[in-house]
């Protein structure tokens, strides 16, 4: 094996065809588990486990900032004290010492999401109940032309997935189409929560002028984050489920899947041509 980026690894293989064997090297995606801690400063107590995720290394405190900021646990990234390392693949961010902790929220299976068995009406009105903002202009409408080109554009922003093909992407664009910056990551979740961490750090929140592509599929966990950073454009790669376009209506979220090749579907909201 050889370490190519802390993001690649190369490791040996046999490509094997219907006429022959070939030994060749072949990058993979690195993954690895990031810990996030959370402990308040001035308080004396020891800093609390909150999340596990796997992930690919790098932009690892926005993923923190955004993860604590999308599952609801802080309302502005101005609470955050400081973001630092505290161990190999363990962050810790020290909070405000003023704030108020919802001690539930710290327990990241008790919040609403798809996998926790709770009913879709409920999960989201705590979604609609826990976020920051409201949009002032719900459902915008989006250009189609706009649309169509922001695949091609995403993925000629993605600086790792040439190599491994085994990366997710999350990009912000302008109403114009333009990329503005692009976090990659083998989660598809931890790829949006370093997007919106990096846009909180740019002082790019609520995101209401902005369409978000993921690539891959709209689940609900993804609307739920897009939700709370005040996206009302976001557009995926793939499908979204059921719940999903329930929460973006009720969100005043425009909706899109299936954005690839030369067409796509408007899920709420509506588009320009």
């Amino acid at each position: 094996m050889k370490i190519v980026t802390k993001e690649i690894l190369e490791v040996p293989i046999k490509r094997i065809t219907s006429s022959q064997s070939v030994d060749l090297m072949d990058s993979l995606s690195v993954e690895e588990p990031l810990e996030v801690r959370v402990s308040q400063c001035s308080d004396g107590s020891p800093s609390r486990a909150i999340a596990v995720t796997m992930r690919t290394p790098g932009a690892d405190h926005e993923l923190a900032s955004g993860f604590l900021y999308t599952e609801g646990i802080i309302s502005s990234i101005s609470q955050i004290v400081e973001i630092k390392k505290s161990g190999c693949n363990v962050v810790e961010v020290v909070l405000n010492s003023q704030m108020e902790i919802d001690p539930v929220l710290l327990d990241r299976h008790s919040f609403v999401a798809s996998s926790c068995g709770v009913c879709g009406k409920k999960s989201i009105e705590a979604v609609k109940a826990r976020r920051t903002y409201s949009p002032s202009v719900p459902f915008p409408e989006v250009d189609s032309e706009i649309v169509h080109g922001l695949p091609d554009k995403l993925r000629a922003g993605q600086k790792s997935f040439g190599f491994t093909g085994g990366l997710h992407a999350s990009g912000l664009f302008d109403m114009s189409g333009n990329l503005l910056m692009l976090r990659e990551d083998v989660g598809r979740h931890n790829a949006l929560d370093k997007l919106i961490g990096a846009s909180a750090n740019s002082g790019i929140l609520p995101v209401e002028k902005h369409i978000i592509l993921v690539s891959g599929r709209a689940s609900f966990e993804l609307v739920q984050k897009a939700a709370h950073a005040g996206v009302t454009a976001l557009a995926a790669v793939g499908a979204p489920s059921s719940l999903a376009v329930e929460l973006a209506q009720a969100s005043g979220m425009t909706l899109m899947g299936f954005v690839r090749g030369n067409g796509f579907n408007i899920y709420t909201g509506a588009v320009t041509s």
